[in-house]
């Protein structure tokens, strides 16, 4: 079965007589990463992902981003791509035809280490370790999901991932999608340009980062603290941990536990 994708990222260009669509097939970039998003609506990609850094960096084909519209895989005329829940209840849940079909299609000619992830509420929820350990992926796919979930039986048959955005419940996994994609794609070299800016922020060690200013000097009475005008590496490094301990401990206690569970065992 054919299915209507479209590849996001670096283009050849060339000279035409013919406007070129924003968005056109695009051969893969070997040894990119490349996430993959399997959704009933493909035209919510790349979304806010074009703009900015991530942007810039799909652009120079340092990620690259390819969305499968689940609806081509659907069902008679209409393309059916949901039915009722089993047993009843209210909604509908996408059918496991459809998406076995969408997900060998997606998978084929994938290599390496290549995790599929379907967005959902009940999975484990996203963290800076699971963003890192993608980043160190061939690439991922990414099942978005709407109305009332997915046919269980292609979460087992497929070893499919769970992950979840937070602890609410939202229309579909596509918002998620993108938070994930962002926060990993930072991740890959060359994409913020100094690695450095990665190993200092939140989570990155376990504590949340410290606070941060710049100019002006004085604003609206408020001053930066003197230890970060002193130029004494050293002090400032030593501040900007306890601010971070002290910030960890006042507002993720659970995040401090464990920090303190490294510790001991260090």
């Amino acid at each position: 079965m054919s299915a209507q994708n479209k590849s996001h990222g670096r283009k050849a260009i060339r000279p035409s007589f013919k406007p070129r669509e924003l968005m056109t097939p695009t051969p893969d970039l070997v040894g990119v990463w490349k996430a993959k998003i399997m959704t009933l609506f493909p035209n919510a990609f790349p979304g806010i992902l074009a703009e900015s850094l991530t942007g810039k960096a799909l652009q120079e084909g340092l990620w690259q981003l390819e969305t499968v519209d689940l609806r081509q895989f659907g069902i008679g005329k209409h393309r059916n791509v949901d039915d009722t829940p089993a047993g009843g209840g209210a909604g509908m849940v996408l059918r496991a035809d459809v998406l076995g079909d969408a997900i060998e299609h997606t998978m084929a000619g994938t290599v390496g280490n290549w995790p599929l992830i379907y967005l959902s509420p009940r999975g484990r929820r996203m963290d800076q370790a699971l963003m890192q350990d993608l980043s160190r992926c061939d690439g991922v796919t990414l099942l978005c999901g709407r109305f009332e979930g997915v046919d269980e039986r292609v979460l087992q048959h497929y070893g499919i991932q769970e992950v979840s955005l937070g602890d609410f419940v939202m229309t579909g996994g596509e918002i998620a999608a993108q938070a994930m994609i962002d926060a990993t794609v930072r991740l890959i070299p060359g994409v913020l340009g100094n690695q450095a800016s990665t190993e200092e922020e939140s989570f990155s060690s376990g504590l949340l980062e410290h606070p941060q200013y710049t100019r002006p000097a004085e604003w609206k009475g408020q001053t930066i603290p003197d230890v970060l005008m002193s130029g004494h590496h050293g002090k400032i490094a030593e501040w900007r941990q306890k601010m971070s301990e002290d910030i960890t401990q006042a507002r993720r206690p659970d995040l401090w536990q464990a920090h303190q569970d490294r510790k001991k065992k260090d």
